[in-house]
């Protein structure tokens, strides 16, 4: 199997995942560089996985639909292009011959999914769209600060060799808040240098891997004395955990 993002907009990735003959995408936002990746390729688009339901993600599905035949997957709750499959938590998509298990994540949108696998080429494999992010989470547009830690909490609890694929390239903005956060973290400025490396060479920060943002991600690490120190110093009130991870958002959203 081979994996590898297509770049789009500003900072988009689709993920495009093929065997060289049958391919699926995710969150494709528009059809014309998937479309333009399967033609280089002589690639079969067979299905399309959607996490949620903005128009960056969705944009392209009805002409990629139009064009390939490929069946389109999402979450049930939200508004995506039809006919497609409405899918809950517990829901299994065979694709490509493996099987991706539907995790309900809200938080960044109110339905909001993920799709994991146990194992591809050895390793498992998550497409979590806006939820997680590589040194950081998504927004909450429409989910409650309660909601996203939760859905934070079930990603962190798959396997630590888990290939994190997002749906952004903001790795590099979500780390200059995290060292912000947590700035005696040597992990997360090895981290930091290693992704300045790699967008310097014009490659990809992503996928990271579970066990990575574990390290490094203050968004997992809202339960750590030193981001619940420094988060109290931008917010005195904030001590539970839901509003630790609320003021830690916050923060986020204003930082410079």
């Amino acid at each position: 199997m081979y994996l590898f993002p297509i770049p789009a907009f500003a900072d988009n990735y689709f993920w495009l995942l093929h065997d060289g003959k049958r391919a699926l995408v995710v969150d494709p936002g528009a059809a014309e560089p998937v479309l333009r990746a399967l033609q280089q390729q002589a690639l079969q688009l067979e299905s399309i996985l959607v996490t949620h339901h903005h128009a960056d993600h969705t944009g392209g599905v009805d002409a990629l639909r139009e064009a390939t035949g490929a069946r389109v997957y999402g979450p049930a709750t939200e508004q995506i292009p039809k006919p497609f499959t409405p899918l809950h938590e517990g829901d299994v998509v065979r694709a490509l011959d493996l099987d991706f298990q539907v995790l309900d994540v809200p938080g960044h949108t109110a339905g909001h999914i993920a799709f994991y696998t146990p194992d591809l080429n050895g390793e498992p494999l998550l497409f979590c769209g806006d939820t997680l992010f590589s040194g950081g989470c998504g927004r909450l547009f429409e989910g409650t600060p309660a909601q996203m830690l939760a859905s934070l909490d079930k990603l962190a609890a798959l396997p630590g060799a888990t290939r994190v694929c997002c749906a952004h390239e903001y790795t590099l903005d979500n780390l200059r808040f995290a060292l912000a956060v947590e700035p005696d973290n040597a992990a997360l400025a090895a981290y930091l240098l290693d992704c300045r490396r790699l967008r310097e060479q014009g490659q990809p920060t992503v996928p990271s891997s579970i066990a990575q943002e574990l390290a490094i991600n203050p968004f997992l690490r809202t339960r750590q004395a030193s981001i619940r120190a420094a988060t109290r110093r931008f917010d005195a009130s904030a001590t539970s955990e839901t509003r630790i991870f609320a003021a830690i958002r916050q923060w986020k959203n204003q930082f410079k």
